[in-house]
């Protein structure tokens, strides 16, 4: 099949203060999410003037990619189109096909697998090309890049940016902490196919952080998750960043690099729960504290997304370091029409 286009797909993100109730409600609907519960994560986005910063992050990294497509002579116009908040992806779906778009390779800006991080984009194509109806593009998801080199070389160098802030007294025993989103812990069980034992998200996760570990020299680490949204009798994914500061300081840490390696940009979560919450928890515990920058902002991020669409065109082989299955979701294999993933619509985030 040839492809006309390139879609980035995201999880979008309110724009102003007035969006931010409208996008919260589009995140949680149909999942019983309390209504206190969304005015409280509505306050982290006014905090920041009821903007969130993930459509302009996106958009920078739209026009990087489209720098790089050039520089590779592949012509690919490249769109944009979201799950929560405009631009919608029904919305830019219809502008494809309007552009005269027949098929389009689908970038998501999730590494991941499990629901939330992969089978969910893929209901966002189902829904989006329902929507437009007969003629719709055809949507052709690329694969799962959480342990492509390019990544792992993004976060490491991130990581050896962020000791480097540190004070040099205090550098040398630092704690590298990894974080990712926490899902619920039976949505993790049911992700990756059933054969493969399930679990799939924080595997892939632990995973990268090994990865990131390793290239940065670092030969011990902790992986921790961040947030949570969820109601308290269901068990997620812990122990969250912020206890576990609490911890490492019980134990004589006084130095920590936080890394989050579940993150592609710097979404509302990294800015509310680290550079405010875990750096204010840090700033009480007399714990120097440092964060590695999300790869979104890499020029390596851009070259990641067009060795993904190269290797799909060519049918080249996956460009990956780690162990850990990687799927596909191409034309040689879709793990996602076998039962991959099931759905488990608690594990959405309140918010981005």
């Amino acid at each position: 099949m040839g492809f006309d286009a390139l879609l980035l797909l995201s999880f979008g993100g309110p724009e102003r203060p007035d969006d931010v109730m409208p996008f919260l409600e589009n995140v949680t609907r149909g999942r019983g999410v309390p209504r206190d519960r969304l005015e409280e994560v509505a306050k982290h986005y006014l905090h920041f003037g009821g903007i969130s910063p993930i459509n302009a992050l996106n958009l920078d990294i739209i026009a990087a990619v489209e720098a790089e497509l050039a520089a590779a002579g592949i012509d690919l116009p490249v769109y944009f189109g979201n799950r929560n908040w405009h631009p919608m992806v029904e919305d830019t779906v219809a502008r494809m096909a309007a552009d005269g778009v027949r098929s389009a390779l689908v970038f998501p800006t999730s590494a991941w697998g499990g629901y939330s991080g992969c089978l969910q984009y893929h209901e966002d194509i189902t829904r989006a090309r329902a929507a437009f109806g007969a003629g719709a593009p055809e949507l052709v998801k690329l694969r799962q890049y959480f342990d492509h080199p390019l990544l792992i070389e993004s976060f490491a160098d991130a990581i050896r940016a962020a000791v480097a802030q540190l004070p040099l007294n205090r550098r040398d025993r630092a704690r590298l902490v990894f974080t990712a989103h926490s899902i619920p812990i039976s949505a993790d069980a049911t992700a990756g196919p059933p054969a493969d034992g399930g679990r799939l998200y924080s595997r892939q996760v632990a995973e990268a952080a090994r990865l990131c570990a390793a290239a940065t020299g670092f030969t011990d680490f902790d992986l921790v998750w961040q947030s949570r949204s969820g109601p308290p009798q269901v068990p997620w994914l812990d122990p969250d960043i912020v206890d576990y500061l609490e911890d490492l300081s019980g134990k004589a840490v006084d130095a920590v690099v936080v890394c989050p390696v579940g993150f592609v940009s710097d979404h509302l979560e990294v800015i509310w729960d680290l550079d405010n919450e875990a750096k204010a928890k840090a700033a009480e515990l007399d714990m120097a504290f440092a964060r590695a920058a999300t790869p979104g902002t890499d020029p390596r991020f851009a070259r990641l997304v067009v060795e993904l669409i190269g290797e799909h065109l060519t049918d080249a082989a996956a460009r990956r370091l780690g162990a850990v299955p990687g799927y596909g979701c191409t034309r040689n294999g879709d793990p996602c029409a076998v039962g991959c993933c099931a759905p488990a619509r608690s594990s959405a985030p309140a918010g981005r």
